[in-house]
């Protein structure tokens, strides 16, 4: 363990949740705060460490404090990161993480300058706790828009409050973190916990911005009783971003390089292509690939797909490129080439194609 900070500003303890989605932007926007010249130190976990490499390669001053992962019935062994299990292991690396709480405590009593404050993932409610006992300030990170928090608000339905005019929406498009939940759960009691909690956090930021979602941020101003609420995105496309994770470790080894993948766009008339990516832990059906594949293969355009299963690569011979794995995303997003994109709609693909100024075509899944 580790944790010695040299910045000059304020010491601020930075706490991400392990899955990419979170983990990835709470890394751009520790870069953002690490370049204002903040003492930062970033709690993670042994195997999640390797995410931070990039980003103490640009700020030698930040310090890592690296905690044992704690055990959980749920989890196999060395299983530190959603990506490792899937979405099923949200809830029980909340309710391991929140078994840090002491160790934290310990290590910030001892410490000869101790934050000021803590930023924590929305994921890790249970801070608030820790920092009205530490007597700091938390402030929530919400990788995601400022919609989607209002709706984990806790909410009241059918979302009375929010505008437009009360939204309503079936009960399994709801996110999944509301209708998985299990009263009886001990786990999911941490869950629900902490997304009460984050209300009462001193202050939350949102990796959206005001002319997206100005709206909502409003909104989730009156709802928390002030104006601490910041909207600091799109994260991924602003200076130093992608420092959150070594290209060939975001997601999976590539099997093509990012030279390949540009030099075959460069070959395809402008508007063209179709990108079809629906993230690192959302895996679609069998039939539901099939079929995908199947109308790809009819429709006649050019596109590139993101996939882990090798067999795809079958039907993509000719017209489609197939990518097992890490893609330079945002680099093909930005390309003349392409001209609509196909995602499940998780937030930072939603962030990279509004950027790039490409149609979606959305296929939401769980909390998209």
């Amino acid at each position: 363990m580790s944790a010695n900070p040299s910045g000059d500003g304020a010491h601020i303890l930075v706490f991400p949740f392990p899955t990419q989605g979170h983990m990835l932007p709470l890394l751009d926007l520790t870069h953002q705060l690490a370049i204002r010249s903040l003492t930062i130190t970033i709690l993670v976990t042994p195997n999640n460490l390797p995410f931070l490499h990039p980003l103490l390669s640009k700020h030698p001053s930040i310090q890592n404090l690296v905690f044992l992962f704690p055990h959980h019935p749920s989890l196999p062994p060395s299983v530190e990161n959603v990506k490792d299990i899937g979405n099923r292991g949200n809830t029980p690396i909340i309710r391991a993480l929140s078994a840090l709480s002491d160790l934290i405590t310990q290590w910030f009593n001892t410490h000869p300058s101790p934050p000021v404050a803590i930023l924590s993932d929305f994921f890790l409610g249970w801070t608030q706790h820790l920092t009205h006992r530490l007597g700091v300030p938390r402030i929530a990170f919400y990788s995601f828009g400022a919609f989607l928090a209002s709706i984990l608000g806790p909410p009241t339905f059918p979302f009375l409050s929010l505008q437009p005019p009360s939204p309503f929406f079936p009960y399994n498009h709801l996110p999944s973190i509301i209708h998985l939940y299990r009263e009886s759960d001990s786990d999911w009691q941490i869950v629900k916990d902490g997304m009460i909690t984050n209300s009462s956090s001193w202050g939350c930021i949102l990796n959206t911005f005001d002319a997206l979602e100005g709206v909502y941020l409003d909104h989730l101003k009156k709802e928390m009783g002030h104006h601490r609420v910041w909207g600091v995105g799109p994260l991924a496309v602003m200076e130093g971003a992608g420092v959150g994770a070594r290209t060939d470790e975001r997601g999976r080894p590539s099997s093509v390089s990012p030279v390949d993948v540009l030099e075959w766009l460069d070959r395809c008339l402008d508007e063209s292509v179709l990108y079809v990516c629906f993230g690192s832990q959302v895996l679609l059906p069998k039939r539901q690939l099939e079929a995908l594949g199947a109308k790809l293969e009819r429709s006649g355009v050019r596109f590139i797909w993101t996939v882990i299963i090798k067999e795809i690569e079958d039907w993509v011979a000719g017209r489609g490129l197939n990518i097992r794995g890490w893609a330079p995303q945002v680099p093909i997003l930005n390309h003349g080439a392409m001209g609509r994109f196909l995602t499940h709609y998780g937030w930072n693909l939603v962030m990279e194609g509004i950027m790039a100024g490409v149609l979606l075509l959305t296929w939401p899944r769980e909390a998209d």
